[in-house]
């Protein structure tokens, strides 16, 4: 016999004998009771998506009145925030005193500070589309050409006098009509067949706002010399012509857009993962590009009509908000909106005061703010166009 023969066995099945089976049920070992199943603790990074956007929205609309008021207090004639606000309740109340803080605060600044901020979200919100319009992160609302076509119209009114009959309106009216052929060339030229693709879109924006940049610099060489430096200076974008009847159109056409924007807001979600996944969840890629193609051009175009082309707004700020409330457009759109007019409305406070009695183009100071907090906030937190890391 093996040695291996000795080895105990276990004892096989026996159908045949009830007690058989008693014997196997009883060698059987007994398993310890299960324990109450508990959740793990999460890791305890913080997530952005936890804080409501009740809140995110409540401290950026704090922070938009906070920046306002001291954009209408802070000038060659200081006032306090009380006086401010006495204005302002004075005002929507149909009656604003003809003082002089009346006067400086009521026709002067606040509208000044109204349209800036309606022009900062505008950019904000178009920028934030672009870039999943053409899923690039370098993309703001300017690449599609529509800033280069409404300076060229801009610049034909200053230099060649197009429009003198219509007064005040002859630069947003010279401004928007050149936007408006900007984008239905870009349109036109990029589309092929009934689809929209982002590379041809992209590319041909870019040939297309050098071919407008180029008619703008042979106006500004064959103009009037004397004019030069107001179109140079509307070039890099100023506040400094803000007044209440220009405040309606843009601020009109931001809320349409908004609107619009928001209701798509899972459609946006699912275009910035790619077209392919986006048509899996039953969205039309073609219609749903056209139209944020539309949208963002109009927004931009009426933003430069009224305040200049102010760069770099479209492409750092949608950046920093989505550092700060993660990469759904049910929460990007409208934080951004809110934060993107802080931001414009800070800038142009900054252009006012900071070289006075002087005003310094706005387009320099949201470069000069931008660029360094966008840097700041990538080197503290790694971020991937639409997640974070």
């Amino acid at each position: 016999m093996r040695e291996d023969d000795t080895r105990p066995r276990p004892a096989q099945p026996d159908t045949g004998s009830g007690g058989s089976l008693t014997a196997r049920a009883a060698a059987v070992p007994k398993l310890a009771p299960a324990e109450p199943l508990t959740p793990r603790p999460r890791p305890r990074g913080r997530r952005r998506d936890r804080v409501p956007l009740s809140i995110v929205l409540l401290a950026c609309l704090v922070f938009l009145l906070t920046t306002m008021t001291a954009g209408v207090a802070i000038g060659s004639v200081p006032l306090s925030p009380a006086q401010v606000w006495h204005v302002v309740v004075a005002g929507l109340a149909g009656h604003a005193p003809n003082t002089v803080a009346g006067i400086i605060v009521w026709q002067i600044r606040l509208p000044r500070v109204l349209l800036a901020a309606v022009v900062g979200a505008a950019l904000t919100t178009a920028g934030a589309v672009v870039q999943v319009l053409v899923r690039n992160a370098l993309a703001d609302p300017f690449l599609l050409g529509v800033s280069s076509g409404a300076s060229v119209g801009a610049t034909a009114v200053l230099l060649l006098g197009a429009f003198a009959s219509l007064g005040q309106w002859a630069i947003s009216v010279g401004s928007v009509l050149g936007a408006l052929a900007a984008m239905a060339a870009v349109f036109l030229v990029s589309r092929t067949g009934s689809s929209l693709s982002p590379t041809q879109l992209i590319l041909c924006g870019v040939v297309m706002s050098a071919l407008f940049e180029s008619v703008t610099s042979f106006l500004i060489f064959r103009g009037n010399p004397q004019a030069t430096q107001s179109v140079l200076f509307w070039l890099l974008g100023s506040f400094g012509l803000a007044s209440w009847n220009q405040l309606p159109i843009p601020a009109v056409a931001l809320a349409a857009a908004m609107v619009y924007l928001l209701a798509q807001g899972r459609t946006l979600n699912a275009l910035a993962m790619g077209s392919e996944p986006a048509a899996a969840l039953g969205v039309d890629v073609h219609a749903l590009r056209r139209n944020l193609f539309v949208v963002t051009s109009l927004m931009a175009g009426v933003a430069v009509a009224v305040s200049g082309i102010i760069g770099f707004v479209g492409l750092v700020v949608p950046h920093i908000v989505r550092l700060m409330v993660g990469s759904d457009h049910r929460r990007v759109l409208p934080t951004g909106a809110l934060f993107g007019a802080s931001f414009m409305v800070l800038g142009d406070l900054l252009a006012r005061t900071i070289v006075a009695p002087q005003e310094m183009p706005i387009g320099v100071i949201t470069a000069f703010i931008g660029a360094p907090t966008l840097i700041v906030l990538i080197r503290r937190r790694p971020y991937l166009y639409g997640a974070t890391q």
